[in-house]
């Protein structure tokens, strides 16, 4: 789950906000032209779905057996489906041109009110993912003099890493930064090649057998299946974006089909050369003598280091909104960077006092991203296009909300409880 959500007229240097101000965030895609292509909108597209959920695949298929890899292609159909919908509300309503507008269309300012809050919501929970990220590849990263056990403990040096990219959070232009929004693809592309040499050359051998099935472990496996595919807050700005929205729905088929392949072949990989042993992380199982292993978890590293600003920039084109018309730019400005600053030394001290990657992506997941990419869509359709609908359109996507409720209530009662249990495992004594 790669995305940015920037809105450049607000952010450009000496240019004021030319956004609605009704409106809390106007989302646009970086990478994205006014006249995106076929190509360009589908590596766009591919660009916002790859993202950390890649890194727990083998993982999550160790957790739910098997045969939740089906499950994985289930996810990669439905989110495919749910992504094309979107593309016929905007059809409906050319007014809307971002995922907030597409909830004002259907249910008013409620509607928007809703989108806004999962939006911040899934931007708080990835910063706090890719710092736990950051974390635990830093600390795999260095020698043990740099580990926890060391002299320069691992927190410490996360700590250092996050210092390094605070002051990326009091940039105003974010254009001059935007190339780093494509970074997701280049470090999949990492991870992938590594994995693969890894089962080719590095000669692991692992004698653990993974279940066909884990019927039990279901809920939170989907949360993190369903994180890895959540990249549709910024869709509607992707098919506004494109030279012809007409192949929005080829353009998410081809960028979604690309992706589960990716997704099902790193987790059959991974899951079959470490078996049991597997890491929430891929790259902290491979073997630390490789190269490309310390290729693997520097690029891991380097990653949420680039992403801070990005991911940050909607909230604060939001807080500048909200202060004060006669307040200078400059003061502004530094009103807007320390609160980034401040809000990342928060994300940094709660990622270290719940560093378990796995549990809190399930937790994303089912928390956010099935709203996101599921429930609020099929939602949306439903109320914008119910007129033109068949029977058959009307009940499938009434049971998507169901299912989109039910594994978000499930997943995330099950994700927080292994969580809270995994805390008081460590901090309790």
């Amino acid at each position: 789950m790669s995305r940015t959500m920037i809105c450049v007229a607000c952010v450009e240097e000496n240019k004021g906000c030319e956004c609605e101000h009704d409106k809390p965030v106007k989302e646009l895609v970086l990478e994205a032209s006014e006249n995106s292509s076929f190509l360009h909108s589908v590596i766009n597209m591919v660009g916002m779905l790859i993202g950390l959920g890649q890194l727990s695949m083998p993982y999550a298929v160790e957790s739910g057996g098997w045969m939740s890899i089906f499950l994985l292609i289930f996810f990669g159909i439905l989110t495919t489906y749910t992504s094309h919908i979107l593309g016929n509300c905007i059809r409906r309503n050319p007014k809307s041109k971002s995922y907030s507008d597409i909830g004002y269309s259907a249910f008013g300012r409620h509607g928007r009110l809703i989108t806004s809050l999962f939006i911040y919501l899934e931007i708080f929970m990835a910063l706090v993912s890719y710092t736990i990220s950051l974390h635990d590849n830093i600390s795999a990263a260095f020698p043990a003099t740099f580990s926890n056990h060391g002299h320069f403990p691992a927190a410490k040096l996360t700590a250092v890493a996050v210092a390094i990219a605070l002051p990326s959070l009091w940039i105003r232009d974010l254009s001059s930064i935007s190339f780093l929004s494509s970074g997701g693809i280049l470090m999949s592309a990492i991870i992938f090649g590594s994995v693969v040499y890894t089962a080719v050359f590095g000669g692991v051998i692992d004698d653990g057998r993974i279940p066909v099935l884990r019927l039990g472990n279901i809920p939170t496996v989907s949360g993190i299946y369903l994180f890895s595919f959540g990249g549709h807050i910024v869709f509607p700005n992707l098919y506004t974006s494109m030279k012809d929205p007409s192949k929005f729905t080829k353009v998410s088929i081809v960028s979604f089909a690309t992706v589960t392949a990716l997704y099902a072949a790193l987790a059959m990989t991974g899951a079959k050369m470490f078996g049991p042993s597997v890491n929430s992380q891929i790259t902290l199982s491979l073997p630390k003598h490789l190269l490309v292993t310390k290729i693997a978890l520097w690029a891991t590293v380097l990653t949420p280091m680039t992403k801070y600003a990005l991911e940050f920039a909607p909230l604060a084109i939001q807080l500048e909104r909200s202060l004060p018309s006669t307040m200078t730019d400059r003061t502004k400005l530094v009103a807007r960077g320390l609160m980034g600053s401040s809000l990342l030394l928060v994300i940094l001290a709660l990622a270290l006092t719940v560093p378990y990657f796995g549990y809190v992506l399930s937790l994303s997941g089912s928390l956010v991203s099935v709203t996101i990419a599921v429930t609020l869509p099929a939602a949306f359709y439903l109320k914008i296009c119910w007129d033109g609908m068949s029977k058959f359109t009307r009940v499938a996507n009434l049971g998507f909300v169901v299912l989109g409720c039910v594994l978000g209530v499930l997943g995330s009662f099950e994700s927080s409880k292994l969580l809270v249990k995994e805390l008081i495992r460590v901090h309790g004594g």
